[in-house]
């Protein structure tokens, strides 16, 4: 009897301890599942922002072969062929993407901006009107501003346009891009207006500064405005000064802003020199 006792007590004991093993081992599982998924996670956001691009693509390419349900993996892919510049590929994986059961309005969005960077603006066109009017967002009228700007649409560039300005706090890029609408129209007071609102958003904007330069040219004002400027820029935006003066026949003022650009470069300005001897051989 007491042997019998002591026996099942035994075997209570080591089915207890293995329990504890089992359920202790099947903890052990989950925090090693939770780390790998938050190792992952940051592997993906590595490879996203500071990885080669080329790179992220092999490597967001074999994780979707390894798990194809997964869409976070198969955005990862898409944009990461959006960074290296591979945009009919990423048009086809942005297309795949949104065929998945939980794509979202902004993944339709992010395919109507592949179809730009080809080139297909009607397409690109019919994925905005597909995306109901509720969905408001900074990137989807900057899309939509762009994509009227190209039918020549004005209006509701304009309009799209002002509605992107409002829906960021960094708007320096779209003022920029909606000044260069404006300048393509001819409309240069107005594209200046918003070049220097654009520069006074982002100082280091050279873009909208250079810009600003032919909306000011276009109107035959040759000063350079008051802007933050290194050495540098400043004889870069002259030498853009001088060109527009160029262009408007204003041939005498062009060689005197060249001049001016040579002298205040910092180092030699070759582009300068060889228009300044173009025009003084002619």
């Amino acid at each position: 009897m007491r042997h019998t006792f002591l026996l099942s007590l035994g075997l209570s004991a080591a089915l207890a301890v293995a329990g504890c093993q089992k359920a202790g081992d099947s903890d052990v599982d989950r925090a090693l599942e939770t780390v790998n998924a938050i190792d992952e996670a940051n592997l993906s956001d590595i490879m996203l922002t500071v990885a080669d691009p080329n790179e992220a693509v092999a490597y967001f390419n074999r994780s979707v072969g390894e798990k194809p349900d997964r869409l976070d993996l198969q955005r990862g892919l898409a944009m990461s062929l959006i960074r290296a510049k591979r945009n009919e590929e990423a048009v086809a994986a942005w297309r795949r993407v949104i065929k998945h059961r939980d794509a979202t309005n902004d993944d339709r969005v992010d395919l109507a901006d592949a179809l730009i960077r080809t080139g297909k603006w009607d397409d690109a066109d019919k994925e905005l009107d597909a995306i109901p009017p509720t969905h408001e967002s900074f990137k989807r009228y900057r899309l939509e501003a762009v994509v009227a700007d190209s039918a020549k649409d004005w209006k509701k560039a304009d309009s799209f346009y002002e509605t992107a300005v409002g829906l960021t706090t960094r708007p320096a890029g779209v003022l920029n891009n909606w000044g260069y609408s404006k300048l393509t129209r001819g409309d240069y007071a107005d594209a200046e207006r918003l070049f220097l609102e654009a520069v006074s958003q982002d100082r280091t904007l050279f873009t909208a500064k250079n810009n600003l330069v032919l909306a000011r040219g276009a109107q035959r004002n040759y000063t350079l405005p008051v802007l933050p400027m290194q050495q540098t820029e400043r004889a870069q935006l002259l030498h853009t000064l001088a060109l527009s003066a160029i262009k408007q026949g204003d041939v005498e003022i062009g060689k005197s802003l060249l001049r001016e650009a040579i002298d205040t470069h910092p180092q030699h300005f070759e582009t300068a020199v060889r228009s300044l001897r173009a025009l003084e051989n002619a």
